[in-house]
């Protein structure tokens, strides 16, 4: 029987109705950026840094919707995994969001051990992975990628750091010549350890210093008594050290224990510069030990960055002591702040407005178009990525680090000399546990 026409009216209306309700759901969802983000919110890589890393991203994703979100328009909304600081998880992690989210852009990252195998699977996804912290300098050398992006120091640029800082202060704070200088590398032996004493051991032979052990271990070594020993065996004035939380808790107590005595030991990041948990286990007993890695935030004097910068500053760190109850913001916050806010503010708002989305192809030709010159993020350096067909192709040609001092609960920065906000304790004074 023909439909009446008030039942062919009542139809029109609820198929209406449901075109209705799907445009207005495509237009939601078209007007927001869906954002991977990924770090160790557990496991033994979660204390040493990945957690505060994390707090910094999400302060970052906070802010830019506060501001109405990427370009003012759209709203970022984050889909967070944990990588329980295994490379496995976190390659499976990484796969479902992929896959099963449907996500093109992942943040974060604490880990080198997963940032390596991660960068060649989103690679060859043709997916977007933007670094925030992980910083082994093997995950872009000689890879030539396209869709892997970061704005953090590379880890060669920790030795660096540690032979210019040596050799600036060796004659006038130790009274000896670079040459006799006589250095003890030890890192875990990982991706990150393995690249970062690549670099010190380079970078201090071509400043003349001797280095008189090289030695890798594994992080989750249950004793490190026997390169506690070697250590004192060799003779070593200075000691660069390579490690997260648990590995470093372990060697520096048994190296008290043990009586091991020199006259600076240098951290290269990670758990040396979750400060707030070291001091917690030691005290006073780690004062003036040195740190490499980029700066906190806040550290910086505002006046000498680009207009905003010590606004953002500002509001990190309120946010992060509100989220956690800590008195010291360790830099690994202002890493998940900053390279995720140079994301969000300086690559999507291109993305979408000259190359009309936020799919893969315009990120990955955005983050080119990136030209922040120094003093314009919160950590002081510039951000322009290498391009395609370069040794670092997607690395950040303009990062920088610090060198850093524990000085009494907080931290100053010590080197460059022309940024530091103290002079150096160099020697370890003979107050200290481990002085020579």
């Amino acid at each position: 029987m023909p439909a009446s026409r008030r039942t062919l009216l009542k139809g029109s209306a609820a198929a209406a109705a449901v075109l209705s309700l799907d445009w207005r759901r495509a237009t939601a969802e078209a007007e927001t950026v869906r954002l991977g983000v990924i770090y160790d919110l557990s496991g033994p890589f979660a204390a040493g840094g990945s957690v505060a890393s994390s707090i910094g991203t999400q302060i970052a994703i906070e802010l830019c919707n506060e501001r109405g979100g990427v370009g003012g328009k759209y709203k970022v909304v984050p889909v967070n995994a944990d990588s329980q600081s295994k490379a496995d998880v976190a390659i499976n992690e990484v796969e479902r969001l992929i896959n099963q989210e449907k996500i093109d852009i992942i943040d974060g990252v604490y880990a080198s051990a997963h940032a390596v195998p991660l960068s060649a699977k989103v690679e060859q996804e043709k997916r977007i992975l933007w670094i925030t912290t992980a910083v082994a300098t093997a995950v872009f050398k000689d890879k030539n990628l396209h869709y892997v992006f970061r704005a953090q120091i590379h880890s060669d640029q920790y030795g660096e750091a540690f032979a210019s800082f040596v050799t600036e202060h060796a004659k006038a704070k130790l009274g000896m010549e670079p040459k006799d200088v006589k250095v003890a590398l030890i890192h875990e032996d990982g991706p990150y350890g393995s690249g970062v004493a690549a670099a010190d051991e380079a970078y201090s032979l071509k400043a003349g210093l001797q280095i008189v052990l090289k030695e890798g271990y594994s992080a989750s070594a249950p004793d490190l008594s026997t390169l506690v020993t070697k250590i004192r065996r060799s003779g070593a004035d200075l000691i660069s050290h390579a490690g997260y939380n648990p590995d470093i808790t372990l060697f520096l107590r048994q190296a008290r224990e043990n009586g091991l005595r020199f006259k600076m030991l240098f951290g290269a990041g990670a758990g040396y510069s979750q400060l707030d948990k070291l001091r917690a286990t030691f005290g006073a007993d780690i004062d003036n030990f040195c740190n490499i890695d980029p700066v906190p935030a806040q550290l910086l004097d505002p006046a000498k960055l680009a207009p905003g910068m010590g606004d953002l500053i500002k509001i990190m760190v309120e946010r992060y002591k509100a989220k956690t109850g800590a008195t010291d913001v360790p830099p690994h916050c202002s890493m998940g702040f900053n390279q995720t806010w140079v994301l969000l503010n300086n690559v999507l708002p291109v993305a979408k407005e000259k190359y009309g989305g936020f799919d893969p192809e315009a990120v990955r030709k955005a983050a080119l178009d990136v030209d922040i010159p120094p003093g314009g993020t919160i950590q002081g350096y510039g951000v322009k990525f290498f391009p395609p067909g370069t040794p670092l192709s997607g690395q950040n040609e303009r990062s920088t680090p610090v060198v850093m001092q524990n000085a009494g609960e907080h931290i100053a920065v010590v080197w460059p000399t022309n940024i530091r906000t103290q002079e150096p304790v160099f020697p370890l004074p003979k107050s200290s546990i481990y002085a020579a």
